[in-house]
């Protein structure tokens, strides 16, 4: 008898590499890099869930992870092992994978202003044939229909005034700053907050590379100060004994922005703490740790209002929930005319990548 059968699904079984492979993505960045400590990790996962077995060794991961690319020996020649490009590729592009794994793929390009014309994505509106359009870019099914229309199939005629030109939305670029809080506070009370900070920015990294090559994005961090980091560095970021220099992670993003040609630009803010420190013009850091020193939330406001002149939205994505802080942010932002985010951190990735999707450029 013809047909089809129908059964219950059968779970299709991974490679232990695989497996262990997936593991070791996640694991080494919450190491932060640390190669010999992710192993351990991985040797404990494997031990109690018995992913390998004599057939393939826990051995034969790692030599497989040699072969493959992904580690390499050290070239100190004291036995320790690094992880390559290959592997840091692949970090951020599986950071990418579970933060924004339901996007539908698309062509590179970027995002659509709400000017018509030119160079662009199709828009699936049309106008009228003008004088100076390309035959190329008439829209020939839309335009045979109207002739249709018109004349029918017995009388059938094609008149200038039948043609239509598909509308085309222009793109522009846009440079962003992400700004990640590295003080002490990102790893106090219990709670890891800046793995997931980390792995927002390598999905935000890889994501804005792969899909919108014209984009740029810079990332800083800052603590007592403020300084750059490239991309491949991300998996390796570790907190430290810091304060908050809230105005030092601004000052630095208006200077890599005003370098960028993009007309459009913003800051993505990523912190859990308060602002809590400052330099002085004579080089000495002001501290205060206690509360909301109104010395250095002064100074924050008036940053709002230096970038909000310079049209450049702040978005803070706040990852605390202390009532005096989120009302700092919220006066922080009404000064600025960015985005507030009061989130946890399992909802970072999304809000980040919705509030970077939904960025309405300005004519060029």
């Amino acid at each position: 008898m013809l047909g089809n059968r129908f059964t219950a699904a059968i779970p299709s079984s991974d490679n232990p590499f695989e497996m262990l492979l997936g593991l070791f993505k996640e694991v080494i960045v919450h190491t932060s890099g640390d190669l010999e400590e992710a192993i351990e990790w991985l040797k404990q996962l494997d031990e109690h869930y018995q992913i390998t077995s004599n057939d393939y060794t826990f051995d034969d991961f790692i030599q497989d992870l040699k072969d493959k690319g992904y580690i390499k020996d050290d070239t100190t020649g004291k036995g320790h092992l690094g992880l390559t490009s290959k592997a840091e590729g692949a970090i951020r592009k599986a950071a990418m994978d579970q933060l924004f794994g339901t996007l539908k793929k698309g062509k590179n390009g970027n995002h659509n202003t709400q000017r018509m014309g030119g160079k662009g994505d199709s828009s699936g509106d049309y106008r009228s044939y003008q004088f100076g359009d390309t035959l190329d870019k008439v829209a020939m099914t839309e335009s045979l229909k109207n002739g249709l229309i018109s004349g029918g199939i017995d009388e059938f005629r094609l008149t200038p005034r039948d043609l239509v030109v598909e509308q085309q939305q222009q793109t522009a670029s846009l440079a962003t700053v992400l700004m990640i809080d590295i003080s002490h506070s990102m790893i106090l009370y219990g709670e890891d907050r800046i793995t997931p900070a980390k792995m927002v920015a390598m999905a935000l990294a890889e994501w804005i590379t792969t899909k919108y090559p014209k984009d740029t994005l810079d990332i800083i961090v800052y603590g007592n100060d403020s300084w750059p980091i490239k991309i491949k560095d991300l998996p390796y970021l570790q907190v430290g004994p810091y304060h908050t220099n809230f105005v030092a992670g601004l000052e630095l993003a208006m200077g890599l922005l005003k370098r960028r040609k993009s007309s459009n630009k913003q800051i993505f803010n990523i912190t859990d703490g308060k602002p809590s420190c400052l330099i002085e013009p004579d080089g000495n850091y002001y501290k205060n740790s206690f509360g909301l020193d109104p010395y250095i939330t002064g100074k924050c406001l008036e940053m709002a209002a230096k970038t909000k002149k310079a049209h450049i939205p702040v978005n803070t994505f706040m990852i605390a929930k202390d009532a005096y802080l989120q009302h700092f942010i919220r006066s922080f932002s009404e000064i600025n005319g960015g985005n507030a985010y009061y989130t946890g951190l399992n909802k970072l990735g999304e809000l980040i990548f919705n509030d970077y999707l939904q960025q309405k450029n300005k004519r060029p």
